[in-house]
C-alpha cells in the first residue's frame, strides 16, 4: 500500500539524536505540513537516518510538497503509539520518473516508403 499526501510545509523541527539500547546511534527529524483539509489539517512526519533527513534539505517552510509515507503502530504498556514515517518528499506537481522513460521517437510527416507493416 502506498500512501501519500500533498500540503505546504509549515514547520521543520530540530534534528534529534541518541543511542539505542543496542548501542547504535540514531537521528531523526520531524516536519509538519498543512494539507488544507477542513478537520485536522496538520500532519507531522518523521525522517529517520541521515539519508532520509537529507531529503528535507531541498525544501523549506511554505513550500508545497507531496510526501510518501508509512504508518506504523506499536503497543507499550497497554498504550498504542503511532509513527508517520516519510520515505520520499517531492515538490508538489513534480512528475516522478518511472525508470523506463526513453525520449519519444521523432514523427516524420512523410510516410516511410520501405514500411512493410501489415497495417
Amino acid at each position: 500500500m502506498s500512501l501519500s499526501v500533498k500540503g505546504r510545509i509549515t514547520n521543520i523541527l530540530e534534528v534529534e539524536s541518541g543511542t539505542s539500547k543496542a548501542g547504535k546511534e540514531w537521528k531523526k527529524q520531524g516536519f509538519v505540513i498543512d494539507t488544507g483539509a477542513q478537520y485536522n489539517p496538520s500532519v507531522c512526519f518523521s525522517l529517520f537516518g541521515d539519508d532520509k533527513i537529507n531529503m528535507l534539505r531541498d525544501f523549506g517552510t511554505g513550500q508545497e510538497v507531496e510526501v510518501a509515507f508509512n504508518i506504523s503502530s506499536r503497543d507499550f504498556n497497554g498504550k498504542w503509539y503511532h509513527n508517520i514515517d516519510a520515505w520520499k518528499i517531492t515538490a508538489a506537481g513534480q512528475a516522478t520518473p518511472t525508470g523506463n522513460s526513453a525520449p519519444a521517437p521523432a514523427i516524420d510527416d512523410a510516410p516511410a516508403e520501405d514500411d512493410d507493416l501489415p497495417f
